[in-house]
């Protein structure tokens, strides 16, 4: 009975062992599949709950002062980085949600290590 080997690097559901690329629509070779990653970053501006507690809680003692408060905005930054695996005939992709740079970088790095497998 021979046993599957360690992953090397895993991707959202794309598993790289040494020899292998697993994904769920298959297996393929490691050696000559390429490699892309792309990220793609929204920016969404709110209203933070702690402006929204004190502007309902402080009208009863400053009714206009305290809605002032409601003007606070706050940005939220999430991306979504799509990691696409190819070789021959063979497409599959993965999209992983982030919310920081240093998020990205990882993947970007995990692609890059990847990639320099690829080429071996």
């Amino acid at each position: 009975m021979t046993t599957a080997p360690p992953p090397i690097a895993t991707i959202g559901d794309i598993t790289v062992t040494s020899a292998t690329v697993v994904t769920p629509l298959g297996a393929v070779p490691l050696p000559g599949s390429r490699w892309t990653a792309t990220d793609q970053w929204v920016t969404e501006r709110y209203t933070p709950r702690w402006a929204i507690v004190l502007a309902v809680v402080g009208v009863c003692f400053t009714a206009l002062l305290s809605l002032l408060l409601l003007l606070v905005k706050t940005d939220r930054y999430r991306a979504t980085v799509s990691v696409s695996v190819m070789h021959g005939d063979f497409f599959h992709t993965t999209r992983l949600v982030v919310t920081t740079p240093a998020e990205v970088q990882e993947i970007y790095d995990r692609v890059n290590y990847v990639r320099s497998l690829a080429l071996l």
